[in-house]
């Protein structure tokens, strides 16, 4: 049985993006054979309806013996196959979707620090140009969402994550914001940098056999949930960067790449309590209503447990 999703324009293009057919560099013939094997694994996955949690929970089992399956899996396209399901689900049963989703990568940790409206990611020990960014959450109506809790994290100027990198304090770069009746959210934190897959690794070693780079462009993670509202998990990039239209994960979409404006009037920073150019991004967050048992949550895909102690 063909899978009409896998055959569409939109999925064709994405299997000759992971496979690197269309790139210079590589083997040819490894491009052809994965290109067939990730064409008929998202054929599986299609025909056999397989959800977000099953496919998570198999590339759990899959890490217990090699744990950057994490990465591969995203390198070739599944983690954004997934979203490409979820958005024809979406689309054929009538459903706005609001902000646009996009993958959440392997770097997550549950239970940071939960402020209220505000809150500084960062701690302070990162040189990198200050990001101030706020914006609001609201309905499918345009109506701002009281209570809704942004989670947000993201790399340091090293292109690293903490937890992952234990050089940095628990939870930096990473918290949860409620917004009040206004909607509204905002925080103080680093302008991330993009990253690289493991140098010699075997994501590396698999992308340079089809040609590939293991680049991601700078980025911001979000989750963001309300009562309920269908949790929205997406990210966006950091305008400008030279990755953006060109992620090894193949998470940029449209609608998530806002302006970055900088500033370094002394006006400006005086209004956000700065003595320094800082850069700002406005962003607005649409959630949609719950249509499904289980949607407001996360997939059930492998993640660290949450850490015993957090920053202030």
């Amino acid at each position: 049985m063909t899978s009409d999703l896998v055959q569409s324009r939109a999925a064709q293009t994405l299997l000759d993006k992971v496979s690197g057919v269309l790139q210079e560099g590589g083997d040819p013939r490894v491009k052809q054979i994965v290109r067939r094997i990730v064409s008929d694994l998202y054929t599986v996955i299609d025909e056999f309806d397989v959800s977000p949690d099953e496919f998570w929970l198999t590339l759990g089992f899959l890490q217990n013996g090699a744990p950057e399956f994490g990465l591969i899996a995203p390198g070739l396209g599944f983690d954004h196959f997934l979203d490409m399901r979820m958005d024809e689900q979406d689309r054929r049963r009538g459903i706005e979707t609001g902000t646009p989703r996009t993958i959440e990568g392997p770097l997550y940790v549950p239970g940071a620090p939960l402020a209220q409206g505000f809150a500084r990611l960062d701690d302070g020990s990162d040189t990198g140009e200050v990001l101030v960014m706020h914006g609001c959450v609201r309905d499918a109506a345009g109506q701002p969402v009281a209570d809704a809790v942004v989670d947000v994290w993201h790399a340091n100027t090293l292109g690293n994550y903490s937890h992952f990198d234990t050089s940095q304090t628990p939870y930096n770069n990473r918290r949860r914001i409620r917004s009040g009746a206004d909607g509204r959210y905002k925080f103080q934190s680093i302008v991330p940098s993009g990253y690289a897959v493991p140098p010699q690794g075997t994501t590396e070693r698999l992308l340079g056999c089809i040609g590939r780079h293991g680049q991601r462009p700078a980025h911001i993670h979000f989750f963001v949930s309300a009562p309920g509202c269908r949790l929205l998990t997406t990210q966006i990039n950091i305008d400008g960067d030279p990755y953006l239209h060109d992620d090894f994960a193949l998470a940029t979409r449209d609608g998530l790449i806002p302006a970055i404006v900088r500033h370094d009037d002394p006006e400006s920073m005086q209004a956000e309590g700065l003595n320094t150019p800082y850069s700002e991004i406005e962003f607005d967050f649409t959630l949609t209503a719950s249509v499904d048992p289980g949607d407001t949550g996360l997939h059930a895909r492998p993640r660290v447990p949450a850490l015993e102690s957090a920053a202030a």
